[in-house]
């Protein structure tokens, strides 16, 4: 299908007038306005300044930017881009407008130049309706929506309300009442300045998902608009108006709570995504974008009742993860293994290992046996995912299996695992000499096995022997052996933040006053069973550390192989069966044992 743009330079007068025909609408998905005193005072500045350095006979312009939309089914102008600017201006006109109320006859005309920029007229008579605006708000859950309306209405603001309506309006009245007192020969030229020569580039889209990438595109300033303003503003008209207060009140929350989490409501929505295609079988590789899946039938799996309770739950995961507390009723959420796994897979190299979590979790976590098989299942898929970095640190490596298992997880709380088998000795061999992307990660595995809480939320990779030695403190040994051993597993253990800093690039011997103080139990082991760090120490923990990771990873099910859904029987037919037939035979009969036994015995 072809895609039509249509951009068109035009001063304010010009595209405000527009409205008249296609009113403008701020969209339910956009976020609410926003602009402070500050930006307000950066434009009206400048304004005055290009109105002070020009003159009637001057052509030039000053340009305030784009304005991205297309015309809705409604036939209304919706702002993909430009929702702050283009209110703004609004409120500037109607305070402007306001002050020339108070004039003489000599601002008749400037007043009739700005009345079919704010309001609709009478096309016979000219009479203006003041109650018929050309823009409308529709942001979701905000109360200022209709005071931005009573605003251009009526020219007054509630002096208590503290919405940033009432407020910039006031500033513009205060900044318009100053320059008319203080300019007053150049007061009507930058009203004209700012209907004629202050120009707006419009982006008309022929669709919404072509406005928005367009202003995907163009956004540098701030949080673009996200996939997930436009869930919830289908979420929100597919409602009624007691559901759409309820929803409100529901999204902000869940927007707070994943905020503090760590995450945000766009993220939930693409774990979710992968939930949904796990249920529709869906082992594709290719990720569709997340706008375009839901979007698909139009936007469908929007409209589930269960929705925001399955994005909550999703959430409850993270907080779990991120912020590492317990929840409410969810009993596996105190589980202190869990916990360690679950640690130790967010210092996995890519974001793959959560599409499987999510799904087990939002698929079986009303389960009264989950706790257990949540932990087999977490286990496993550490060993596996861990072991195949190790050996292959790509994300293809895993990205067919993790397809394969998102599927697999909705047949079966015990789901099969399709992954290649990982060569032992190789595994071995890597682990000793890890990729940079897999070091936090063996680390934790180990620490925990020697650990009972969480490690420190801050710590480092901490280099027991120092990466910087003094050549004459290994003289039988090479720089470039020394300098490779000094980056091998065995040479590296976590180490809280702060200790770190104080214990520096010293040596074992300094460095042991600082370790006695940490709380990780493996650093502490170190250090007492240790006087001396140097090379031979490095080497013999390089196998210690790979030894009790690959069996560990054995432990959990890393090269397991899952039982067929149906076990194949080979019979070959004795003397008592001349085919196969008469051995289907028996096996059909009702009573097993005893017809069986005579049918043998025949």
């Amino acid at each position: 299908m072809t895609t039509t743009i249509n951009v068109d330079k035009r001063s304010v007068k010009q595209l405000l007038e527009t409205g008249k025909n296609k009113k403008f609408v701020i969209p339910e998905y956009q976020r609410p306005y926003a602009w402070s005193d500050e930006p307000i005072q950066v434009l009206f500045d400048d304004l005055s300044e290009y109105t002070h350095n020009t003159n009637d006979d001057d052509e030039s312009t000053y340009f305030l930017g784009t304005i991205v939309s297309y015309e809705n089914e409604n036939h209304e102008q919706e702002i993909i881009d430009g929702q702050q600017r283009i209110t703004t201006l609004f409120l500037l006109l109607r305070a402007i407008y306001t002050k020339l109320e108070k004039s003489g006859s000599e601002a008749d005309f400037l007043k009739s130049q700005i009345v079919p920029t704010i309001w609709k007229q009478n096309p016979t008579t000219g009479e203006v309706d003041f109650d018929k605006i050309l823009i409308t708000s529709r942001v979701m859950g905000d109360e200022g929506n209709q005071e931005f309306a009573n605003i251009l209405i009526t020219g007054q603001s509630d002096e208590k309300s503290n919405s940033n309506y009432a407020k910039n309006y006031r500033l513009l009245q205060q900044l318009v009442d100053e320059y008319a007192a203080e300019q007053p020969l150049a007061f009507y030229s930058f009203i004209s300045n700012i209907l004629n020569r202050a120009i707006l580039l419009p982006i008309t889209a022929d669709t919404q998902d072509t406005a928005l990438t367009i202003f995907s595109t163009l956004n540098d300033r701030g949080l673009a608009l996200s996939d997930a303003d436009i869930f919830k503003a289908k979420i929100y008209n597919h409602l009624d108006q007691i559901g759409k207060k309820n929803f409100i009140e529901r999204w902000q929350q869940l927007d707070e709570e994943a905020s503090n989490a760590g995450e945000s409501i766009q993220k939930l929505f693409y774990y979710y995504m992968f939930y949904l295609r796990a249920k529709e079988n869906d082992r594709k590789t290719t990720t569709p974008g997340i706008r375009k899946y839901y979007a698909k039938n139009n936007f469908e799996r929007l409209y589930s009742d269960d929705i925001m309770e399955n994005l909550n739950t999703i959430l409850n995961l993270w907080i779990v993860i991120n912020n590492r507390n317990a929840v409410d009723n969810e009993k596996w959420s105190e589980n202190r293994e869990i916990k360690q796994i679950l640690d130790a897979l967010t210092s996995y190299p890519n974001e793959f290992w959560k599409y499987p979590v999510v799904i087990y979790y939002l698929h079986y976590h009303q389960n009264d046996t989950f706790e257990d098989e949540f932990l087999l299942f977490v286990k496993r898929l550490l060993a596996v995912l861990s072991a195949r970095y190790i050996v292959t640190p790509t994300i293809n490596a895993v990205k067919t299996g993790i397809l394969n298992l998102n599927a697999e997880i909705i047949k079966s709380p015990q789901p099969k695992f399709d992954f290649s088998k990982v060569d032992e000795k190789e595994l071995s061999d890597k682990i000793k000499n890890a990729h940079r992307n897999t070091v936090r990660m063996i680390l934790k595995i180990i620490a925990y096995q020697h650990q009972a809480d969480l490690l420190p939320e801050k710590w480092e990779i901490e280099h027991i022997l120092p990466q910087k030695w003094q050549s004459s403190y290994f003289s039988t040994s090479t720089d470039s052996e020394v300098k490779e051993l000094v980056e091998h597993i065995g040479n590296k253990i976590p180490f809280e933040k702060k200790l770190n800093i104080i214990a520096s690039n010293g040596y074992f011997a300094k460095k042991k006053e600082s370790y006695n103080k940490s709380k990780v139990e493996i650093l502490l082991e170190l250090s007492k069973n240790h006087n001396d760090w140097g090379l031979d120490e490095i080497r013999e923990r390089d196998i210690r550390i790979s030894d009790e990771l690959v069996t560990l990873l054995n432990e959990w099910g890393l090269n397991q192989i899952d039982a067929q859904p149906e076990e194949v029987l080979t019979f070959m037919p004795d003397d008592k069966f001349s085919d196969y037939q008469t051995f289907i035979k028996m096996f059909k009969m009702e009573d097993s044992n005893e017809s069986r036994e005579k049918f043998l015995n025949m």
